[in-house]
């Protein structure tokens, strides 16, 4: 069965990774960058202080939170635990990856961009859920793109991105969680405090 998976994971990578353009190839590496995605991020933010005025700096916080607990822990408890090899340096398949930049770290499971994706998606869709619910397709077609974006540029398997985004979701929820309990506390402690004063 593993065998199976393991093969069905290779056939799947390089099925991606072998429909390539020159215009795709650049297409991909905009996906997998930071600040492609700069515009996208500074709409999200506005609308947050926007609904939240200046409850969106604690929003931030758990944002910040969110993105460096999937960071941590697809490193510290994936990555440098199951020491999976990317597949730009999986031995077998040199060759037969199209390799459009570079390669990144040595392991690859799971993958942080995928992480860090999937657990910003979670914890937007629970924050816009009632305001603004067309904000989860938006956070959908993003993380899908960039997920698409690593395993066409041969940094990742399929299994590495996938296993990614259920750890992110987890980790969203449970942020988004986080912070819902903590917007009760500061709100019942302000309006205690406005009763009294």
């Amino acid at each position: 069965m593993l065998d199976f998976l393991t093969h069905l994971d290779t056939t799947i990578l390089l099925f991606i990774n072998g429909h390539h353009t020159p215009f795709f190839d650049k297409l991909m590496l905009d996906f997998s960058a930071k600040f492609f995605w700069a515009p996208l991020y500074a709409l999200l933010i506005y609308w947050i202080f926007k609904d939240k005025k200046w409850y969106g700096f604690l929003v931030l916080v758990f944002v910040a939170l969110t993105i460096t607990a999937g960071d941590q822990l697809s490193v510290h408890a994936f990555k440098n635990v199951f020491m999976r090899l990317r597949p730009c340096y999986e031995p077998s398949l040199q060759g037969l990856l199209h390799m459009v930049k570079y390669c990144g770290g040595k392991y690859g499971f799971v993958s942080s961009h995928a992480t860090n994706s999937f657990a910003v998606l979670a914890f937007l869709i629970g924050f816009f859920r009632n305001k603004r619910p067309y904000v989860k397709w938006i956070m959908w077609t993003w993380a899908l793109l960039i997920i698409y974006s690593r395993v066409y540029l041969g940094v990742h398997y399929p299994s590495d991105v996938l296993g990614g985004a259920v750890l992110g979701i987890v980790l969203g929820s449970f942020f988004i969680w986080l912070y819902h309990k903590c917007e009760i506390y500061l709100t019942k402690r302000y309006k205690k405090q406005e009763t009294m004063s």
